[in-house]
């Protein structure tokens, strides 16, 4: 393949490469992060040019990050952001200040990574690439601190070439059993792995199981443990008009009655642990104005948006057990529909169905729309269809996303609640029909 010079050309070539996040990754006998480390090396180690914020978790990890960022900005630094996955556009997983990475910079940025894989044979994987171009586009853009998530685990995920100044782990649930390991002690272990020698680890979770295993581990390292009810309390965590009101005691300061523009009693976590991370990393409290402007208005595509009225359409990411969970305790709260309650609902294989479907089942959706993500790790609809009718649920089959939403829109008056969830393959493709935004991945269907 030529060296790409376009932007559409750049990214069939990163789409050449093996993609674990759309084919399901298995455990390697012999995980290394050598081949990572060694194409940072071409390019004299970008990583080592700026401070780092290091986030990890099984949920909240992607919200903790851009809120964590969004905090930072707002006193003034230049701020890299690299997430994952993306909604609509490689782009909006590299961003400086908020601002997704440009057509032209990414295109070049990838014709970078071409020619250092062409003189010196090393073949990275598409998130491996990703995160070597990320890590390198902030050093270009001379950024201040760098705010960068775990794609998966933590040991040995590739982000974890980088050495965190701040470390944070939101929580630990089972997901990606297969490769993590089947109980959160196992799962704990790996996402520890981003723990730094005499770094600040922030931990936000109070399962013990977890505290004693972060504990240990930062004990080893000579790194410093915040964790949430001990270094750190949410005070308050109640419904409000447009999110939720926290107060949230931190090591600096105490902020009382502040606004968080998300929807969700877990958003109230993730914005607690958001303050707690970027004042550890500036060592000095935010300051009243910095934490409630940013906070008042937060946005998390994706997650627990609502994009539509009349009838209600609400896109929620939750991709496993206990992100349905939190999906259906806050739905009993933040959005008040007097109608009846339709769910478009997908997800991929790997995932507990059962435990997905059911608390969705319980919480009286009327119908549970199935259709498969566009993803080749996409379950079968009917497999979900049959979950949904064990656990006592009404479900439609359909051919596609886009099939399963026009019925269910439908079929739907103006006091009625569509909410889609189960994946964020199928929030993205609902996000792009219903706000009519165009979707421009390369295996887009």
């Amino acid at each position: 393949m030529v060296r790409p010079t376009t932007y559409d050309g750049a990214l069939a070539w990163l789409e050449s490469h093996v993609d674990y996040e759309r084919l399901a990754p298995g455990r390697r006998d012999q995980p290394s992060l050598d081949a990572v480390r060694d194409a940072l090396a071409l390019f004299a180690d970008p990583h080592h040019d700026y401070p780092i914020v290091h986030v990890t978790g099984t949920n909240g990890k992607g919200t903790t990050t851009t809120l964590t960022s969004a905090l930072l900005s707002a006193t003034g630094l230049r701020v890299g952001t690299f997430t994952s996955p993306d909604l609509h556009a490689l782009n909006e997983r590299i961003a400086v200040n908020a601002t997704s990475i440009s057509d032209d910079d990414l295109t070049q940025l990838l014709g970078r990574l071409y020619d250092a894989e062409q003189v010196s044979g090393i073949v990275l994987t598409r998130f491996e690439l990703l995160t070597v171009g990320a890590l390198l586009h902030f050093s270009d853009e001379g950024v201040d601190v760098a705010v960068v998530e775990v794609g998966l685990g933590g040991t040995w995920d590739s982000t974890n070439v980088v050495d965190g100044d701040v470390t944070v782990l939101t929580n630990v649930d089972l997901d990606h059993t297969a490769v993590l390991g089947d109980s959160i002690g196992a799962i704990a272990r790996d996402k520890v792995g981003i723990f730094r020698p005499s770094a600040i680890a922030v931990l936000s979770t109070t399962n013990a199981v977890v505290l004693e295993i972060a504990t240990e581990r930062a004990r080893e390292l000579g790194a410093t443990l915040w964790s949430i009810e001990e270094s750190f309390s949410l005070e308050r965590n109640d419904l409000a008009v447009g999110g939720r009101a926290i107060t949230v005691r931190t090591p600096f300061a105490r902020y009382e009655d502040v606004l968080v523009s998300l929807h969700g009693i877990h958003q109230g976590v993730n914005a607690t642990t958001s303050i707690v991370a970027a004042e550890a990393f500036l060592g000095r409290a935010l300051g009243e104005s910095v934490v409630r402007s940013t906070l008042a208005n937060a946005v998390m595509p994706g997650r627990m948006e609502l994009v539509s009225r009349h009838p209600t359409i609400v896109v929620d990411g939750a991709h496993n057990p206990a992100g349905v969970r939190a999906l259906c305790a806050a739905l009993d709260g933040a959005f008040h529909v007097s109608g009846e309650r339709r769910c478009v609902l997908g997800m991929l294989t790997g995932r507990e169905v059962e435990d997905m479907v059911e608390p969705l089942v319980a919480l009286g959706f009327t119908e549970f729309h199935c259709c498969a993500p566009d993803s080749p790790r996409a379950m079968a609809t009917r497999v979900v269809a049959d979950a949904v009718r064990r656990a006592g649920g009404v479900a439609f089959e359909h051919s596609s996303v886009s099939t399963a939403l026009a019925y269910a829109r439908e079929h739907s008056g103006d006091d009625d609640l569509i909410v889609a969830a189960g994946s964020l393959y199928l929030v993205a493709r609902v996000r792009a029909e219903v706000l009519h935004l165009a979707t421009r991945h390369q295996n887009s269907a």
